[in-house]
């Protein structure tokens, strides 16, 4: 895999740079051959998110490029908890629940990275494996040395904890720059990592584990972030009403997933494009001009949506996506494979259960919600209305009898039933 010269140029025009220790050098450096890069990931949860991808992708980026890649998992730091970006303490795990996310999490990330090309072949390392191996003597004393309590406290995000009275930051978190820090030095011990990347809200750890491989191992080392993504109206990227999108498709359905990218906002559209996924230039360019002149025929989200959904559920899940989105859009939910019906109700529609052999529909519009009058009551004469008025379709078919029994007999697989109200309103029935 040949070098690619102009790397960091190329990702400042993707958006992806946030900061660089020197870029004159960097440059110099991963121009001369193929280097090392390593990126943290710390085990807060049993998957990773979509705010995740930014930097996995980043790490492919640099492979793709003619780079190593290592992928640490961070079974050590993850029980510390990093304050980075944080206004309070994270709640710690305990270890079983942390070595549990850690083998989930190095499942999850391996498949963005290609394991076997030769000598640019990815890796994925855990920093238990050295961390736990420190005694407290060894840690303070070959360690904590190198440290000047003076400068850990000037960097933004301890800073930003100690002026915050009412939070503060407690030792173990204070801790959680130098064992950031001390993987890095040992990364470029064993495997001559010389690149750290994060995302800007690590450059204090990032600059602290460069001048302590200056310090240990007397070489010169590099640091780049990337910016933290957020949404065009200043929320946090990667939230869809109150929860993460995640990468497991148990958490967030494939269906759920293509939907989050299909509606984000048009001004995220051609940002999100280049960050998410590998197309072209050219195509981002087409995409971007094409999106400049009709934003309603959402053309840059279509793309957007199938090829971050691609990445991260194969063709199976991109295809189950649209198969799903289309059968909604015509209201030919009878083709639906149950497997499509389990995703929607899992968190694509939402869900009344009904425990039992059947329920009328004027019952089931009132239990879901949807016979909901303009004053805002939810009434069994709205449901009666709305049958009488033709805007009621059970599982695809318009329905006139309000007297209608839903019954596990005649349920899509004996168990679902999908009532749209209208054209936009769905809500599914699930017998249990």
């Amino acid at each position: 895999m040949g070098i690619q010269q102009d790397l960091l140029g190329n990702l400042r025009s993707l958006g992806l740079i946030a900061q660089v220790s020197s870029e004159e050098d960097l440059v110099a450096h991963l121009q001369a051959e193929s280097r090392t890069v390593y990126c943290g990931f710390d085990p807060t949860a049993d998957s990773l998110h979509i705010g995740n991808l930014v930097p996995l992708l980043a790490l492919r980026r640099f492979q793709l490029a003619g780079h190593k890649p290592i992928l640490l998992v961070g079974g050590a730091t993850g029980m510390i908890g990093d304050p980075g970006g944080r206004s309070s303490e994270r709640e710690l795990k305990s270890a079983d629940v942390v070595r549990d996310f850690v083998v989930k999490i190095r499942q999850q990330a391996s498949a963005f990275l290609d394991f076997d090309c030769g000598s640019t072949s990815a890796i994925v390392v855990d920093n238990a494996e050295w961390t736990e191996q420190l005694t407290v003597i060894d840690f303070l004393r070959d360690i904590g040395k190198h440290f000047s309590v003076n400068a850990m406290i000037q960097k933004e995000t301890v800073r930003r904890r100690l002026e915050d009275e009412s939070q503060g930051i407690s030792y173990t978190e204070f801790s959680y720059m130098i064992l950031q820090s001390y993987d890095f030095v040992i990364l470029n011990q064993r495997y001559d990592c010389t690149i750290q990347m994060g995302g800007s809200d690590q450059w204090g750890n990032i600059t602290s584990g460069m001048d302590l491989i200056r310090r240990m191992n007397g070489r010169h080392a590099h640091g780049i972030t990337y910016p933290l993504i957020t949404n065009s109206d200043g929320t946090k990227f990667g939230k869809s009403m109150g929860n993460a999108v995640w990468l497991d498709q148990q958490k967030t359905s494939p269906y759920s997933f293509y939907q989050f990218w299909r509606n984000c906002a048009d001004a995220d559209v051609i940002h999100y494009l280049k960050i998410f996924t590998f197309l072209p230039e050219e195509e981002l360019s087409r995409l971007a001009a094409a999106h400049g002149q009709d934003p309603g025929k959402q053309e840059a989200h279509k793309a957007l949506a199938e090829a971050v959904t691609r990445l991260v559920h194969g063709e199976a899940g991109l295809a189950a996506a649209l198969r799903i989105t289309e059968a909604l859009f015509r209201n030919t939910l009878a083709a639906l494979a149950e497997a499509d019906l389990q995703q929607l109700s899992q968190d694509g529609l939402p869900v009344t259960q009904v425990d039992g052999e059947s329920i009328g529909l004027s019952d089931a519009l009132v239990e879901s919600g949807l016979a909901v009058t303009p004053r805002g009551e939810v009434t069994l004469g709205q449901a009666r209305k709305l049958v009488q008025s033709n805007a009621v379709s059970v599982n695809g078919e318009k329905v006139m009898d309000e007297s209608m029994q839903l019954t596990r007999a005649t349920a899509l697989y004996q168990r679902y039933y999908i009532i749209q109200k209208g054209k936009k309103s769905h809500h599914m029935i699930v017998m249990t």
